[in-house]
């Protein structure tokens, strides 16, 4: 099982530090750490710190994506979905939330915004080539198998 360090940034200390809400659960919730409470309007977008920081292995990757719940009930979800926190990075963990529902929304200290889910990350290499090989498939995209 891979370790990951985790911090909990200076005034962030009373901000519930990220967990899984069920044994079998795919991903840690994570709290906000704002200072004060955000106000989305619909279609507003704000960046929202959580207070912590994460020291990963070589290999891994944390992704961020929105909570079913915000999103099925308010329309709040995460912009850049999942975003990605490499492994290098050592700065805050922020998340980009956007009101797309109705009703302005209010973001409180305190409250479970977004999930973050460990993934692995195979090393891989680029090769350039001048041909690739065909598929069936080919170049189809973009909802050429219909609606």
């Amino acid at each position: 099982m891979p370790y990951v360090q985790i911090r909990k940034l200076p005034g962030s200390e009373d901000v519930e530090a990220p967990r899984k809400m069920s044994q079998q659960a795919s991903g840690y919730d994570l709290f906000a750490a704002v200072e004060e409470e955000v106000t989305l309007t619909p279609g507003a977008r704000a960046l929202i710190p959580t207070g912590i920081a994460l020291a990963m292995p070589e290999g891994l990757e944390a992704q961020i994506r929105p909570r079913s719940g915000l999103a099925i009930k308010y329309g709040v979800t995460c912009l850049n979905t999942p975003g990605t926190i490499d492994a290098d990075y050592r700065g805050e963990i922020k998340v980009i939330l956007i009101n797309l529902g109705q009703e302005s929304f209010t973001v409180k200290r305190g409250e479970r915004i977004a999930q973050m889910v460990f993934q692995t990350v195979p090393p891989t290499e680029l090769a350039w080539v001048e041909e690739l090989d065909e598929t069936a498939r080919g170049a189809g995209g973009f909802g050429h198998t219909g609606r």
